[in-house]
């Protein structure tokens, strides 16, 4: 008599399918908010560290528009 433990149970394999994919999903969104915060945190550094070297200095003032002639 074959025990009945051991067979293939195709909704435990749908179960665990859905389930695998549902943490690949979780993991590859962690990786990219992980990826973003490191972003936004070396381009932060960036300028800090540039306006620190650099000091504070006035913008460049805009080009005036050239005016339309009528």
């Amino acid at each position: 008599m074959s025990n009945p433990w051991l067979k293939k149970n195709p909704f435990m394999s749908i179960w665990l399918s859905a389930a695998n994919r549902m943490a690949s999903t979780m993991r590859g969104q962690a990786a990219a908010q992980a990826k973003r915060q490191i972003n936004a945190a070396v381009t932060k550094a960036t300028d800090d560290n540039l306006k620190t070297l650099l000091g504070t200095t006035a913008p460049a003032a805009p080009k005036a528009k050239p005016k339309r002639r009528s």
